[in-house]
């Protein structure tokens, strides 16, 4: 692997910043604001269905944390649009939205955990997605160096 001298002298591989960070750390932040917001567009997409057709999901056994699907869809609708906006600031680098961003990450992972048994598959896929999200804003290090 090539490497590049720093300002103070020492050698550095391309793939290493000085502050830390990786650029595989920083491309991930990019694809968590991605993947924030893909996910409050299908979130949004959930909750309408959820309220507008009661009959589309179906109840997969007993389970403690029962809401009414209509209760559901507006649950989904809210998170999903609070997604989309944290997404676009995290792509579009705002100081606020890495913050908010694994808020909203924690939020969507235990509203899914909440909705395992309408849509157990989707809700684990999203789950994973929220965790990966976490880590990819909390490892991300290049806009905390630039404060």
């Amino acid at each position: 692997m090539a490497q590049t001298a720093s300002p103070s002298g020492a050698h550095q591989t391309p793939h290493r910043r000085s502050h830390g960070g990786t650029s595989w750390a920083t491309g991930g932040a990019m694809f968590a604001g991605v993947l924030l917001f893909v996910d409050g567009v299908l979130s949004v997409l959930n909750g309408v269905v959820a309220i507008a057709r009661d009959n589309v999901f179906s109840l997969t056994g007993s389970y403690t944390y029962q809401f009414t699907l209509t209760s559901w869809g507006w649950i989904h609708l809210v998170v999903g649009v609070l997604l989309i906006l944290t997404g676009l600031g995290i792509i579009r680098r705002a100081p606020w939205a890495r913050v908010i961003g694994v808020g909203m990450a924690a939020v969507s992972v235990v509203a899914n955990f909440m909705w395992l048994p309408y849509q157990p598959v989707w809700a684990v896929v999203t789950i994973a997605i929220g965790v990966f999200v976490i880590w990819a804003l909390l490892t991300d290090r290049s806009r905390a160096a630039v404060r």
